[in-house]
């Protein structure tokens, strides 16, 4: 692997108890890359977003992590599930909960570590929100809580699975901004799946389309021209 590169797939095929989801993918992440994931639904964007994360191992190909991403250093905020939703703990608690890769044999969190889990709070604006009930959050403000502990296990990349459902086209968008900060002023890689294909394409340098009839890689202004994304553009300017 090159020094800038985090990840890199070579003619993967992903799939599940021998049946191929995804097929003939070649793919470099870079660092402070900001990758958005497109395409239908059941196409294969979750199971690449698992392939990515080592969930589950290719059928054939490659998937190479740099060092730095080893160990567990990839920050993941996953589609939320009612009861996660509800999860009776502080927003403290959960967002230290990031940290837990790092913990070793050690049960207790350590002073840096509840540092970092407070300096990502403010980051996100929610600081005042750390002895507050996770469950009573608006979904707004959950979702920063979840970015928040994805910062805390993240070194250089950030793994989002349509981090906008349920959210309200406010807080859509104070999300969208604060992951466009941190990637553009902290250098985080972002890859994320997502169904709001407008903002992907003002956000992403790099479009992944993942269609029933082939694969496209390339910037939003290329995946505009192409016959995958055609359709697309005139959805837009409709």
């Amino acid at each position: 692997m090159k020094d800038n590169e985090l990840i890199v797939c070579r003619d993967v095929s992903l799939g599940y108890e021998g049946k191929s989801v995804l097929t003939d993918l070649d793919l470099t992440i870079a660092k402070g890359d900001y990758l958005c994931v497109v395409g239908d639904n059941g196409s294969g964007k979750s199971t690449l977003m698992r392939g990515l994360l080592g969930l589950i191992q290719p059928q054939s190909g490659t998937i190479e992590h740099a060092p730095a991403l080893k160990h567990g250093a990839i920050g993941y905020l996953p589609q939320q599930t009612r009861a996660q939703r509800d999860f009776p703990a502080t927003v403290l608690e959960v967002v230290l909960s990031g940290c837990l890769n790092r913990q070793g044999l050690y049960f207790f969190y350590t002073p840096a570590q509840r540092s970092e889990a407070m300096m990502n709070l403010g980051k996100l604006g929610i600081l005042e929100l750390k002895d507050a009930c996770y469950r009573d959050l608006s979904g707004g403000q959950q979702q920063r809580v979840l970015l928040a502990r994805a910062l805390c296990a993240a070194s250089q990349l950030l793994i989002l699975d349509e981090p906008i459902t349920g959210l309200d086209p406010a807080a859509a968008q104070d999300l969208y901004k604060t992951l466009a900060y941190l990637n553009q002023k902290e250098g985080m890689a972002i890859v994320m799946v997502t169904h709001d294909l407008k903002a992907a394409l003002k956000s992403a340098r790099t479009v992944l389309h993942i269609g029933r009839k082939g694969l496209f890689t390339g910037t939003a202004s290329d995946y505009l021209a192409s016959p995958q994304g055609r359709r697309f553009r005139e959805e837009l300017e409709s």
